[in-house]
């Protein structure tokens, strides 16, 4: 036994050896990995907050091309109301000149015919006539005759002067009217081609960030974010709705509102959105431009732009009830505004990120989200 324990130290020995060198070959290897590891989290880590520069970027540049849409679509509109006004003015004038000309028409007939009478009365010579005179009260007749005759000759060359002076007066309106009428056809056809400019820049917008959440695969989580925005929200205006005490909800014409737009429903009320997530809302299809129209009587609370929804439009209805417009092109109506049942509030677009032109319309009670198809009557 003995013998064998300087074997058997020796033994251990050589193992220690052993298992010390593959324990110092095995850490610079662990240390390796562990550097790569890291190395992996941080390009990942970089990536992410590149991914989310990317999409704040391309949400940036959707903002800034609705809202350049917005702006081209309200120059538009300002000067198709001008140019309207212009057209009922340069009507206005039109008929104005047409009496004036019938006007002068008559009163040269008239002289005419004064005149026709005095060349009458002048065969018989004035003033043989005055000489030839033995009654004085038949001369002062004939005086009185010729005054009151030539007065009269006097009064309508002066009409008639008046109504040529007002005559040419209108006719210079009227071509002045003209002149600003073209001048407004011509910024109209200008601001139209802006507003297809902007609309194709939207276009492009809208591509962009569906092709970046595509590519990232995050739009449940886009999708979220923006339906927590919205959340929040109503939840303010919710608070500033509860001053409006003069209003009396949506409860009595439940099932007969009008549709705020009409056209066919894209997406209902509860089916899954492009990213699985639950519509809170309807999607109506329209066509840009065309009017908006608030369902019932109500006030404006919100008017803005919000992230996912566009330009959107919020009216309080009172008694908790409110309406949502999002997606517009533009808004007609700004906070405080009173709006009436079928008045047009904003007008049809595709803004926050919608691919075609469309209105997304919900109906909140007391903040949660109700079926809209239950509160609006047939198209």
């Amino acid at each position: 036994m003995s013998k064998r324990l300087p074997y058997l130290f020796a033994g251990c020995f050589w193992l220690s050896l052993l298992s010390t060198a593959a324990s110092a070959q095995q850490t610079p290897q662990a240390e390796r990995e562990l550097q790569q590891l890291q190395q992996q989290i941080k390009q990942t880590e970089q990536q992410v907050r590149q991914q989310r520069r990317q999409l704040q970027q391309a949400e940036q540049r959707l903002q800034a091309a609705d809202k350049a849409l917005a702006e081209a679509a309200r120059k538009l509109r300002d000067t198709q109301g001008r140019q309207q006004r212009l057209e009922r003015e340069s009507a206005n004038l039109n008929r104005q000149q047409q009496q004036l000309q019938q006007q002068l028409a008559e009163q040269q007939q008239l002289l005419a015919e004064q005149l026709k009478s005095a060349y009458s009365l002048g065969q018989h010579d004035y003033s043989r006539l005055l000489l030839n005179q033995q009654d004085t009260g038949k001369l002062e007749r004939v005086l009185t005759y010729y005054q009151y005759f030539n007065q009269a000759r006097l009064r309508q060359l002066a009409q008639i002067n008046h109504t040529v002076s007002e005559l040419e007066q209108v006719k210079q309106q009227l071509a002045n009217q003209q002149q600003q009428l073209q001048t407004e056809l011509s910024a109209l056809q200008q601001q139209q081609q802006q507003l297809s400019e902007a609309r194709g820049s939207q276009q492009a917008s809208v591509n962009e960030l569906q092709a970046l959440l595509k590519q990232q695969g995050n739009q449940l989580s886009y999708l979220r974010q923006n339906e927590t925005t919205l959340q929040n929200t109503i939840n303010e205006l919710r608070r500033l709705a509860e001053r409006n005490r003069d209003l009396s909800g949506l409860t009595a014409g439940r099932g007969k509102y009008p549709w705020p737009l009409r056209g066919r429903v894209l997406q209902r009320f509860g089916q899954n959105r492009q990213g699985g997530l639950a519509s809170r809302g309807i999607l109506i299809q329209g066509v840009s431009g065309a009017n908006v129209q608030s369902i019932a009587d109500g006030r404006v609370i919100y008017a803005d732009w919000l992230k996912g929804y566009g330009w959107v439009i919020v009216v309080d209805h009172g008694k908790g009830f409110m309406s949502l417009y999002g997606h517009n092109q533009s808004l007609l109506k700004q906070p405080g505004d009173n709006v009436r049942a079928g008045d047009a509030i904003a007008q049809v677009g595709a803004s926050g990120g919608q691919a075609d032109p469309a209105l997304y319309f919900e109906i909140r009670e007391k903040g949660e989200a109700v079926n809209p198809l239950n509160w609006l009557g047939a198209q």
